[in-house]
């Protein structure tokens, strides 16, 4: 039999990153929770706004989120008011202090987790799967050439 192995734990360093950049060696499960949170929180309130990742850095008493997204117009909002409440409840969630930064994706079709949740909405609006399939990736082709 095979052994079966975390596909991201066997990628890391190589060509992925870590997703959360923080150490702890008493309240590893509580931060590890928390992070948890902080990434529900803001895929459900993003759902629209095509995030990518949601990356954590954590300093003494402060918390780095950057959100990787194809819209940051939408993330960002008018004058920089919807980053600014989102920031709060994040900061109302997790008691810490919250600083987000927003990072855009260029290219968004070449972007697994974009492209995936592309083909998973045009399969719920019931679009016919084989040409949601062919589309998609006659735009990645085009993008990547």
């Amino acid at each position: 039999m095979g052994q079966k192995i975390n596909p991201v734990g066997l990628r890391i360093g190589v060509i992925r990153d870590w997703e959360s950049k923080w150490y702890a060696d008493k309240d590893y499960a509580n931060l590890l929770h928390e992070d948890i949170k902080i990434r529900e929180y803001i895929e459900k309130r993003l759902k629209d706004a095509s995030v990518s990742a949601v990356e954590i850095e954590r300093a003494a008493n402060r918390v780095n989120v950057t959100v990787k997204t194809a819209k940051p117009g939408m993330v960002i909002g008018k004058g920089g008011s919807e980053v600014e409440s989102l920031r709060k409840s994040l900061a109302e969630l997790t008691g810490k202090k919250v600083h987000v930064n927003i990072f855009e994706i260029k290219q968004a079709d070449i972007d697994a987790t974009l492209v995936a949740d592309n083909i998973a909405r045009q399969l719920e609006n019931r679009v016919s799967f084989r040409r949601a399939m062919k589309q998609t990736i006659q735009r990645a082709m085009r993008f990547r050439s």
